[in-house]
């Protein structure tokens, strides 16, 4: 029971039942977008809250199916010819998640820049504004796939749903949403409410929302929102209806080559987002805890096996979830679970009452979590507070997301990235300095600690620029691992380059390994013994300056 605590148990259960409501829309949702049976998004949803909530080291991520693998999903189903089939390579999906795992994939998250994960999360909130105003007005001609959703053909839906709600406002709709809003925003500002911790107000705004629209119903005002604008909850009519909503993989074609290139895309793209998720909720976490990334991809696994082996569709850590549970109170993984637990309650017990809830009184509660992600304050604070190399990136990510999908996008931040850490490190691959002895002035190059073949292209270009007769003294002391290639052509400048132009060259502390002859005859060094009794800071005739700082005009005029 270690990851179990009690101690923020109030604030838990409250953040599951907010994360129940937001959770049951998009269970339902993508299952339809990803062409699949309704009931499968929900069987999705309580797996993924209580099996993986239970195996998962994570305190705060939730997990559920996910937009961004609602098109693998159609299109696997399409490929394969059957739902039955499908269900095979999710199952086999999952078994791949927990080799990866056993095989430490997990590292692969700590190699996330932290801006790169602050971008996603506020494209994220960008997108779950965008994505809600259409429902928040009462305008869903495709609500059920519209939450920030690819489909098959690649046509991003967000932006032209968005514009198709000008002529298309529900004045009902608009009623519940402003309502909704008011209660959800008095909760987070009104002193006497703040204290009502174990209210929820998401649950008070849902309430709310039932009941005006019963009001326009029993009113029969033309402002009462019709189903196509409710909750759609499938109602079986028998326990028999309810057991023939449950699948069984078709294990005959675990032969066909078609189920495992299905199988091995879920398992990479699941994964992929899981870790993404994984840290952008470790970097949320108010306790900042740290998820260990390999058990959550076997927990995943497991999730994933067991849901496509009673007709449940693949299941990720989902970003919008674990947001809606952090910003609800959620501490620890008690609030997953309770998510998973109340929406297997409610589908036996209630869909009835489940299926009078408008879209707009959850659109008014992701309104606000989207808003909290995305918040002004997040572009003003990484701008004041980090350099370009950092700002850039984070808004890239964001552009990038926001106009294609999580993976594409994270993937050209990521690029834009590393593009300014490569930069840097091309030009921090040696010190410059001049000295002036009675043989004239000596330019001293001191490497790095470590020098790669990332650095070679910099100091080609020194050596290249470097003035006839001049004399050099490359100084590799303080250096522990120099790549082949600049060896090489450390090499290749000694014994050839530097002769034909008439400069001279010496070498100092060139380890044994290097097979390169130290060759040191002038006064200057920079050796650790020398460092420590005079210090480089203190050798009145240098300036010991970076390579970021040279230019090649300075080398050309020694």
């Amino acid at each position: 029971m270690k990851n179990f605590s009690t101690k923020y148990f109030k604030s838990d259960l409250k953040a599951g039942l907010v994360v129940f409501l937001v959770a049951l829309p998009l269970c339902l949702g993508i299952a339809l977008a990803s062409g699949a049976p309704l009931f499968s998004g929900i069987i999705s949803g309580v797996v993924a809250g209580i099996v993986v909530g239970l195996l998962s080291n994570s305190q705060l991520s939730v997990s559920g199916p996910a937009a961004g693998l609602a098109a693998i999903v159609l299109a696997g189903i399409a490929t394969l010819g059957s739902f039955e089939a499908f269900l095979l390579a999710g199952f086999l999906a999952g078994i791949i998640q927990i080799i990866l795992g056993f095989a430490k994939a997990g590292i692969l998250s700590n190699y996330l820049p932290s801006n790169v994960i602050e971008g996603m999360l506020v494209a994220i909130g960008i997108i779950i504004v965008i994505s809600q105003i259409p429902h928040a007005v009462g305008f869903d001609k495709m609500h059920e796939g519209n939450f920030w959703y690819v489909n098959a053909l690649g046509d991003h839906q967000i932006f032209t749903t968005f514009a198709n709600t000008i002529n298309s406002i529900h004045p009902g709709a608009v009623t519940v949403v402003v309502v909704c809003l008011a209660i959800l925003i008095a909760f987070l500002k009104v002193p006497f409410l703040k204290r009502l911790k174990s209210i929820p107000g998401a649950l008070i705004a849902v309430l709310a929302g039932i009941g005006i629209n019963e009001v326009f119903k029993a009113t029969g005002s033309s402002w009462a929102i019709g189903q196509e604008h409710l909750v759609s909850l499938p109602v079986p009519e028998s326990m028999t209806a309810f057991w023939n909503q449950f699948s069984l993989p078709d294990f005959a074609q675990i032969g066909n080559a078609e189920i495992w290139v299905v199988a091995i895309t879920i398992a990479a793209v699941a994964s992929i987002e899981t870790l993404l998720c994984i840290e952008a909720a470790d970097k949320l976490d108010p306790l900042k805890r740290y998820t260990n990334t390999n058990r959550e991809l076997k927990a995943q696994g497991v999730g994933n096996m067991i849901s496509c082996l009673i007709g449940g569709i693949p299941i990720t850590s989902v970003i919008v979830r674990t947001s809606a549970n952090i910003n609800s109170g959620g501490r620890t993984k008690i609030a997953a679970i309770a998510h998973g637990v109340f929406l297997m309650t409610a589908v036996l017990a209630i869909p009835f009452l489940l299926n009078l809830i408008p879209l707009a009184s959850l659109a008014a509660i992701l309104l606000v979590i989207g808003y909290k992600l995305a918040s002004p304050e997040k572009f003003v604070h990484m701008w004041r507070n980090s350099k370009k190399f950092q700002f850039i990136p984070f808004v890239v990510t964001v552009v990038a997301i926001v106009f294609t999908d999580l993976l594409m996008g994270v993937g050209v931040g990521l690029a834009v990235s590393i593009y300014y850490i490569l930069r840097g490190n091309v030009k921090l691959a040696y010190f410059f300095k001049r000295d002036n002895h009675k043989e004239g002035e000596i330019v001293n190059i001191e490497l790095a600690q470590e020098v790669s073949f990332l650095n070679k292209a910099a100091i080609k270009q020194t050596f290249v620029h470097l003035p006839e007769e001049s004399k050099i003294i490359i100084d590799a002391s303080n250096t522990v691992y120099i790549d082949h290639d600049v060896l090489q052509m450390i090499k290749e400048f000694v014994n050839f380059s530097s002769k034909e132009r008439s400069i001279d060259v010496e070498l100092v502390g060139f380890r044994k390994q290097y097979k390169m002859e130290n060759s040191q005859t002038h006064v200057v060094s920079t050796s650790p013994e020398i460092k420590q009794n005079i210090g480089l800071n203190n050798i009145k005739t240098g300036v010991k300056i970076p390579s970021s700082h040279i230019k090649i005009s300075e080398l050309s005029n020694i």
